[in-house]
């Protein structure tokens, strides 16, 4: 590209001559530059000019960057052979470039399906391409097990102090992290009642469904019930001089907000929960 140290708000932009792309490091002894590009050209359209999906623009545009002659020269023969088999109905686009500089877009990218799993576009885009991956080369997974139907996201999210601090706001760490309460009444969620699913700020964990949301009068959101026992965790609090049960996520061990006994039928119950520690996606 053009600019040096772009951000990505200017490299969205498409006018910078810079393409989203990924560095990846391997080990040949463990797998093959080969096999690499087998799972490029298979996970992503290849034969699509300047463009992914409903993606538009030279930012999304298919390449390699390649570091020195022998990358070059496989990833000749494999586009070759990958035309040739007529894996794809239109001919490969693919832009061969030898490498130049690579700039690491901000942090708040970096592993970010596994962060935002519920998040619409990482659900309705990149879990398919993950799941399909996984099933199309998990003899390539080190010790994979995993099929199409396999959890594509980890069972537990755990992260530094330094990178909470960095992924959320100076208010949802506070709430999230040092377990602080955010004040009754300010919170973005506790008048709201669109249909969808209320998740984990921190994580993306699905915590509750809108349905189960009831005005309790009381300035926080409030559910009788969480979408499924084992995606939070309750827990004794004796803080405060109040004996309390705590809510915890249990995908990033985030505080939530407090449970109490007072919430309407089926359950009796109210989980009062900061505004702060959740997001939520629109049915």
């Amino acid at each position: 590209g053009k600019a040096a140290n772009p951000t990505y708000e200017q490299v969205c932009t498409g006018s910078t001559g810079h393409a989203e792309s990924l560095r990846i490091s391997y080990d040949p002894k463990v797998i093959t530059y080969r096999d690499l590009l087998h799972v490029f050209f298979t996970v992503h359209d290849p034969t699509t000019l300047n463009r992914q999906g409903a993606d538009v623009g030279t930012q999304y545009r298919s390449a390699i960057f390649y570091h020195g002659d022998d990358q070059k020269k496989i990833a000749e023969e494999i586009i070759k052979e990958v035309n040739a088999a007529h894996i794809w109905k239109a001919p490969i686009v693919t832009e061969l470039t030898a490498l130049s500089t690579f700039y690491p877009a901000e942090d708040y990218h970096a592993n970010y399906y596994n962060s935002h799993p519920e998040q619409s576009y990482c659900k309705i885009v990149i879990e398919p391409k993950v799941l399909k991956f996984r099933e199309k080369f998990k003899n390539l997974l080190k010790g994979s097990t995993s099929s199409a139907g396999a959890d594509a996201s980890p069972a537990t999210v755990a992260k530094t102090d330094e990178e909470w601090r960095k992924q959320l706001s100076p208010e949802q760490y506070r709430v999230l992290r040092q377990k602080d309460t955010e004040r009754p009444f300010t919170g973005k969620y506790w008048n709201m009642f669109e249909p969808g699913t209320y998740v984990c700020a921190a994580c993306g964990q699905e915590l509750f469904t809108a349905d189960t949301k009831f005005d309790a009068g009381c300035g926080w959101p409030s559910f009788y019930k969480s979408i499924a026992k084992d995606h939070i965790i309750e827990k004794e609090d004796d803080t405060l001089g109040m004996r309390r049960i705590e809510v915890l996520c249990a995908r990033c061990g985030s505080h939530l907000g407090h449970v109490f006994p007072d919430g309407p039928k089926p359950t009796g119950l109210r989980y009062c929960i900061n505004s702060a520690s959740l997001g939520f996606v629109k049915k």
